[in-house]
């Protein structure tokens, strides 16, 4: 029973049996395949897409899968493991997970030479296969990192006395977090002007520093820095490179020496001049740097020491005063050597000559006195101060009864020396009209005072003109039109601003901002002026953007410049074109003229240009329809037949005119509307000469037949209505039809044998007129059908049918409740149905007597043809029966 029911534990049962039975002689040889953990090794490379396959531990386990009950495999830490891999349960296959496994994140903190290891600890399930299987899988690094360097601009100093072939280190180099051949394998400039080379050196460690190398001589006055960019290469295939900006800065050795613009200046001084004048300025010029190109003046040794006390030279600004009263009976003239000397140079020499002139009563002097601010000799006057601004005072002192002095000025400038109208012998210098800083900024001017006795004095004066923000920034371009196409990458670069002040310092600085009507979807750098745009912009959203740009300087007051941005966005052929609605239908009345218009299809596109132009075509029924391109105009190309084909479906293609062209398609339905141009088609009888059997004892009510018509029109066109129009044979009203079905009943006892025809016209109920057909029904009244010739020998005898009075509708309507009054007027009622009562009687008169006649004629006949009227009773039945069916249809 136990075998029975559970067959897999019995199995189990014997297994272990076996093992207990082995046990005394290996105890380990039934559990060594489940006690003994395993180690599996996998190398797979890093950044694999998920489901790549790893490897199979059931595989390399060399388990059987064919025991009961199966393996089941399963991870130990799944959050983390599941994290990198998955592992399928039942046949122990490992799969790359969603998660693409990047080494440089998974064993950041391993060094180079480590290896990168998952390890994963997996289970052989269930209990009685259990083992602990060690997993590792080894990453491969791959080439998917890109050299970086720390900075993106890197700054280095190089004097511009180094020697050729001199090394600097480029301390900040480059790090890839590849391994191996794949890290950084070298190093190289863009432009080495021809003047630098990189060298690259490996230390101890393995890594790679690269070496500015000097190839040409440096001269920082001829070029101050260089520019370029040092790109890192590694080792992938391809190689992958990352780039910084190499600034070279060439620091300043003082390798040149001052030098005097004029080493030889002559000055005539007369003897009376007062202490304080100044004499001459001394100018020396040294292209150094900072400390290099400090100059300090001073005299030669040569020059005697009375004659250095007697003329003061300022050994910074080079200023040469009178510093004592001039003895004009011990010399008349003074050679002062001037040094200028720099730091580690050889001093520039120049050489002041002063000229004494003797005065007997003594020269006449000028004493300045400065408005304006005044420091050394150097007067300073803001840009913004108006025109006619008073610079200093001069009077002229010591002039003799017989003695007239002239003053005047000599030097470039607006400026102008004029004797002051209320004092004798004083003159103002004055500005003559506004300063420009941008234009000149310093001026040299020399105030000449000539005597009548010929002694000339001249003042030196250096106006320096002090710059103020009066000058607003300046756009290159007041208008800036920029075109870019729809659909464009974010933060696209459109155009770069360029703005200029011709201040200085600060109050030329530009920065630039948009104005408050910009859109936020645009972008402007505050220093560089490039201008971009943030989105991806839709032409068929907006097509022109329009704004405000405003350059502001520095100064105080700030002052500003604004300039207008048109930015166009170009039309690209992203949109198809588009039906006005999803499909269209027409409806068309049957036997519409051909190439008349059917309906109009409304097509649009959003692009522009050729982009929006769109082209109709019919993709089916080409041979029938045609499509009017400008107007979307759909004809038929002949006159349509309801009653062949009653709907055309048709597919149009809208291709617009774009590179490449895009496309749609609508469903057009033609529904043909019918027309009354069917007359009623009669499908019973199916000709004039077929007849039908009636017995004379028919009883009135009885349905003898019935007249079958179809209209291939429809709706009203197709309702058939049928009336009795002619009459042969029989008294009138004997025979009745349906308007709506046709049924004929007979009405009256036949009290008559032969033949009886009616003419029925089947008529349609079609606008504006309706159409009809005519049909003759035939009945031959008697017990049976014996002699067939005779009949048909009456059939197409044609004679004379009479009208029944009214139409059909009338004798349908008088057997209602009301009866139908076709004219309201009773009087001429009246009188018409006595003319008609007249005219009735005498036609019923005529009729008799004419069939009267013919009724003898027929019965001659009939005796002569010799109809046999006995019929058996087992005819009679079969009579019956068929008594309603149709004969010779």
């Amino acid at each position: 029973m136990f075998n029975s029911r559970h067959p897999r534990l019995s199995k189990r049962g014997r297994l272990w049996g076996l093992c207990i039975l082995l046990l005394y002689t290996n105890p380990l040889s039934c559990l060594a395949n489940f006690s003994q953990a395993k180690e599996l090794i996998y190398k797979i490379k890093e950044g694999l897409p998920r489901g790549t396959f790893i490897g199979a531990i059931g595989v390399d386990l060399n388990l059987d899968f064919s025991v009961d009950p199966p393996f089941i495999f399963s991870l130990a830490q799944k959050k983390v493991s599941e994290q990198y891999v998955n592992l399928n349960n039942t046949t122990g296959e490992l799969y790359t997970s969603a998660t693409e496994i990047d080494r440089e994140t998974l064993c950041a903190d391993n060094l180079e030479g480590q290896g990168c290891v998952l390890s994963l600890d997996v289970f052989v399930l269930p209990q009685q296969y259990f083992q602990l299987v060690k997993v590792k899988i080894l990453i491969e690094d791959v080439n998917d990192n890109r050299p970086k360097f720390p900075t993106d601009e890197i700054t280095m100093s190089v004097p511009e006395n180094a020697p050729i072939n001199a090394r600097y280190a480029v301390e900040q180099s480059a790090v890839d977090p590849d391994l191996g051949p794949h890290g950084v394998q070298t190093y190289w400039l863009v432009n080495d002007f021809g003047t630098f080379t990189l060298d690259v050196e490996e230390n101890e460690g393995g890594e790679l520093t690269p070496f500015l190398i000097v190839t040409e001589a440096l001269d920082r006055e001829t070029q101050a820095e260089y520019i370029t960019d040092i790109i890192a290469e590694d080792g992938g295939t391809p190689p992958l490179l990352g780039a910084a900006t190499l600034k070279i800065v060439i620091t300043d050795v003082n390798d040149n020496c001052p030098q005097f613009k004029e080493s030889q200046i002559n000055v005539t001084l007369h003897g009376n001049t007062t202490k304080g004048v100044h004499l001459a300025r001394l100018h020396a010029f040294d292209p150094d740097l900072g400390a290099n190109a400090q100059i300090s003046y001073a005299y030669s040794e040569r020059v005697p020491r009375d004659t250095r006390s007697l003329f003061h030279l300022d050994k910074i600004t080079g200023v040469i005063k009178l510093a004592g009263k001039i003895d004009t009976g011990t010399a008349t003239f003074y050679k002062l050597t001037v040094l200028a000397t720099g730091p580690g140079c050889i001093p520039a020499v120049a050489t002041v000559t002063v000229h004494i002139i003797k005065v007997v009563t003594g020269p006449p002097t000028v004493i300045p006195r400065y408005i304006a601010p005044e420091k050394d000799g150097v007067i300073t006057i803001k840009e913004s101060e108006p025109a006619f601004s008073p610079i200093a005072f001069f009077t002229v002192k010591n002039i003799d009864k017989n003695q007239r002095v002239d003053c005047y000025l000599e030097g470039p400038g607006p400026f102008r020396l004029s004797p002051y109208q209320l004092f004798k012998n004083e003159y103002l210098l004055e500005t003559t009209e506004p300063l420009d800083f941008e234009r000149t900024q310093e001026y040299d001017l020399i105030l000449v005072a000539n005597s009548t006795r010929g002694i000339v004095i001249k003042t030196f004066l250096k106006v320096q003109v002090l710059d103020e923000n009066d000058n607003a920034p300046v756009f290159q371009q007041s208008l800036v039109e920029i075109s870019v196409e729809e659909n464009n990458p974010p933060n696209t670069f459109l155009t770069q601003l360029q703005a200029s002040d011709q201040d200085s310092e600060s109050r030329g600085e530009v920065l630039y901002l948009l104005g408050g009507d910009a859109p936020g979807i645009f972008v402007v750098d505050r220093v560089t002026g490039i201008l971009t745009v943030a989105t991806s912009l839709d032409r068929e959203e907006k097509e022109t953007y329009r704004f405000i740009v405003r350059a502001v300087d520095q100064g105080t007051p700030r002052r500003e410049a604004i300039a207008t941005v048109v930015v166009t966005v170009q039309d690209r052929n992203d949109n198809s074109p588009r039906f006005i609605n999803k499909d269209f239908t027409f409806f068309v009345p049957e036997n519409f003229p051909g190439y008349g218009e059917i309906g109009v299809l409304s097509v649009t596109d959003a692009d522009a240009g050729e982009n929006g132009w769109v082209a109709l075509s019919i993709l089916n029924g080409s041979d029938i329809f045609m499509i009017d391109t400008g107007r979307g105009a759909l004809r038929a190309k002949t006159s349509l037949d309801r009653e062949q084909q009653g709907t055309y479906q048709l597919w149009i293609e809208a291709v617009d005119g774009g590179e490449p062209a895009l496309s749609s398609v609508t469903m057009v339905t033609v529904l043909l509307l019918d027309v009354n141009d069917n007359p009623p088609i009669v499908l019973f009888p199916q000709s004039n000469q077929s007849y039908m059997l009636v017995l004379p004892n028919t009883v009135p009510g009885t349905s003898i037949t019935e007249v079958y018509a179809v209209d291939k029109d429809t709706g009203m066109n197709a309702v058939i209505a049928y009336s009795i129009i002619k009459r042969k044979g029989g008294e009138p009203g004997s025979f009745a039809i349906d308007p709506e079905t046709g049924n004929i009943t007979l009405k009256r006892e036949l009290s008559n044998r032969g033949l009886y025809s009616l003419l029925v016209k089947v008529s349609d109920h079609g606008q504006p007129e309706p159409l009809y057909s005519t049909v003759m029904v035939n009945f031959f009244v008697n017990e049976t059908v014996s002699n067939e010739s005779y009949i048909q020998s009456l059939l197409t005898r044609e004679a004379d049918i009479e009208v029944e009075e009214r139409p059909w509708y009338i004798g349908q309507m008088a057997e209602g409740p009301e009866r139908y009054e076709p004219f309201p007027c009773q009087p001429v009622l009246i009188a018409l149905s006595v003319t008609c009562l007249g005219l009735f009687f005498l036609v019923v008169t005529l009729t008799s007597y004419i069939c009267c006649r013919r009724f003898k004629k027929n019965r001659m006949k009939r005796s002569e043809v010799e109809i046999p009227l006995k019929i058996q009773n087992d005819s009679m039945q079969v009579v019956n029966r068929k008594l309603r069916q149709i004969s010779n249809i």
